[in-house]
């Protein structure tokens, strides 16, 4: 039996994911091609198909939602599985967690027989990727406390000003009510 295996990553989990499903199966004696989505894009021949795709937020990796789109006839004339690859806690040793909404309406376009969830991992390296990134959030939230402190400061700063800040408002407030006054006193013919 030729089957072939693929997977979307960004960062290496998955891959690492589909590369020991492809090695059990073929320790069970199966043909596997172990290829990216982009060069089994235009593959042919095979008894069955594994697609795995990283979780981000709930999707799928993009390259995995393509390549099932792209080959969708194709898949729906073999056995095809999927896999998904993505939380980073214990969760899915704890108990088996159902494909996401996306997942599973890829799953009924071409009539998959079944899903698995893996835990992910970060590949080496990426871990200071994720540090960075958070770094980068918590910096951006503290500079945006400053500036919104900041204007607080300004904004009650003008309102200590007499000058600067009552008495505009005063002229303003007196104004727009003569205004409104003389509109009630002057007859609605003569107001033209």
């Amino acid at each position: 039996m030729r089957v072939l295996v693929t997977w979307g990553s960004k960062r290496g989990g998955t891959e690492g994911v589909a590369r020991t499903i492809g090695e059990t199966l073929r320790a069970e004696g199966c043909e596997v091609d172990l290829l990216p989505p982009r060069e089994a894009a235009h593959a042919a021949g095979f008894d069955a198909v594994i697609v795995g795709g990283a979780l981000y937020a709930g999707h799928w990796h993009h390259a995995a939602r393509k390549f099932v789109s792209r080959r969708q006839r194709d898949l729906q004339r073999v056995p095809v599985w999927f896999f998904s690859s993505g939380p980073l806690d214990d969760s899915s040793d704890r108990a088996d967690i159902p494909p996401t909404a996306q997942v599973r309406n890829l799953m009924e376009r071409v009539g998959a027989l079944g899903h698995v969830t893996f835990g992910g991992r970060l590949a080496p390296g990426a871990r200071d990727a994720v540090l960075t990134a958070v770094g980068f959030v918590a910096v951006a939230a503290l500079l945006d406390l400053v500036v919104v402190a900041g204007l607080v400061e300004q904004s009650l700063a003008m309102f200590e000003s007499v000058m600067g800040t009552w008495v505009p408002f005063a002229t303003i407030g007196a104004v727009t009510w003569t205004i409104g006054e003389l509109t009630l006193i002057v007859p609605p013919a003569q107001r033209t």
